[in-house]
């Protein structure tokens, strides 16, 4: 905070900490709390608000876990979300090494602001545009089709591959900026002395390249996880009958069910696993909170 003042002043710096804090409370805590209470209260007519029955319980909790069906796409959810985070792990790293180590900054401008365009389009309409590329006469079966990749058309809406595709190409960039940051405040001068050693462009980037872009790494991971797991526009628009998404059943139990309580329930053991999964990135990383927040 005293940092905070010494750049932009008292009045700015406090008037910054309020609207953080009207953020933090107003859009983010107090809406969560009122979740979480509802959680532990059961669902009941009007005119049975406040009675004998309307008591805290366990049994919004206990529904999820006599379900096999909801625990199976709960864990199948997490399943391919960490499959989308590890997919864009390794796509976006070797990308964000060339992007601060290899290309010049001109050239890096560009390449930025290629792949920034279609963020101006919303989710929902490049989830449809997806729909349509992989749909069975869609412009991707035709391509494959006409170099003769494919004797025949590939149904690619089917089971989680559509969505893997879909949540790969929506949080990509998620995962491509924390990195990229990361790797560009390493100094060049320790690559090369690396290379002046002898070792290995692998063991360069083991020894020297990874342990500094680790923060940028968890940051990167632990916002594409949570935006997989929490994602609704995706498995809705691009999932088959078979492939349902963890969200689209607590959407079901708020929005067509009316049961806010079961619903918020299951939206708590979702937020529970994805603290979880923070935690274990932490660890395995050896990051702190802090590093990931910078």
């Amino acid at each position: 905070m005293q940092e905070l003042i010494r750049r932009y002043g008292i009045s700015l710096s406090v008037m910054m900490a309020a609207m953080t804090a009207f953020w933090l409370l107003a859009l983010v805590v107090i809406p969560n709390l009122v979740l979480f209470k509802f959680s532990f209260r059961l669902y009941l007519p009007v005119d049975q608000l406040g009675g004998p029955n309307d008591v805290y319980t366990l049994k919004n909790y206990v529904t999820f876990f006599n379900s096999p069906i909801h625990i199976n796409v709960f864990f199948l959810t997490i399943l391919y979300s960490s499959l989308v985070t590890i997919i864009c792990l390794a796509i976006t790293y070797p990308l964000a090494y060339i992007l601060a180590k290899v290309l010049k900054p001109t050239d890096t401008a560009t390449f930025f602001l290629v792949l920034l365009i279609p963020l101006w389009v919303s989710e929902i309409l490049r989830s449809f545009a997806w729909f349509i590329i992989l749909s069975m006469q869609g412009p991707l079966n035709a391509i494959l089709t006409g170099i003769g990749l494919i004797d025949k058309p590939i149904r690619w809406i089917s089971g989680f591959q559509s969505v893997v595709i879909g949540l790969v190409y929506a949080y990509i960039l998620f995962m491509l900026f924390p990195i990229y940051n990361a790797i560009q405040a390493l100094d060049t001068n320790q690559i090369e002395a690396s290379q002046d050693l002898g070792a290995s462009t692998w063991r360069t980037h083991w020894r020297v390249v990874i342990p500094h872009a680790k923060p940028g790494i968890a940051s990167g991971c632990v916002m594409v996880f949570m935006l997989c797991a929490g994602s609704v526009v995706v498995p809705t628009t691009l999932a088959s009958t078979n492939s349902r998404w963890f969200t689209e059943i607590i959407q079901q139990w708020m929005f067509e069910g009316l049961d806010w309580n079961v619903g918020s329930a299951y939206a708590f053991l979702l937020l529970a696993l994805c603290i979880l999964f923070v935690s274990l990135v932490m660890r395995v990383l050896n990051v702190r909170l802090v590093d990931i927040a910078k």
